[in-house]
């Protein structure tokens, strides 16, 4: 697999559109989300913006939080990213 230069950009925008999928489909706030994964808020709210990476201790405190186990994570997001790479998606 070859990386492009702007992978890791599309790879925040990914994980932060599944992290935001996955938090208003329960129903919790970006505040009660970052006490339960032990983050602070703005740092959330980052994440779903695709501004930053995070940790993969922090992707598994996320997990725990929202209540999914980080296999079923991966696969969100390589379906996220599937969807994001297909000429037809209507890039925001």
């Amino acid at each position: 697999m070859e990386l492009q230069p702007d992978s890791s950009k599309k790879h925040n925008h990914a994980f932060g559109m599944v992290l935001a999928e996955l938090r208003t489909a329960r129903g919790i706030s970006q505040e009660k989300l970052s006490f339960e994964a032990g983050v602070d808020r703005s740092y959330i709210s980052l994440l779903e913006r695709g501004h930053k990476s995070p940790t993969l201790d922090t992707v598994f405190n996320l997990c725990c939080a929202l209540e999914i186990q980080f296999d079923q994570l991966a696969r969100l997001l390589q379906a996220k990213l599937e969807e994001l790479n297909d000429p037809g998606h209507d890039a925001r």
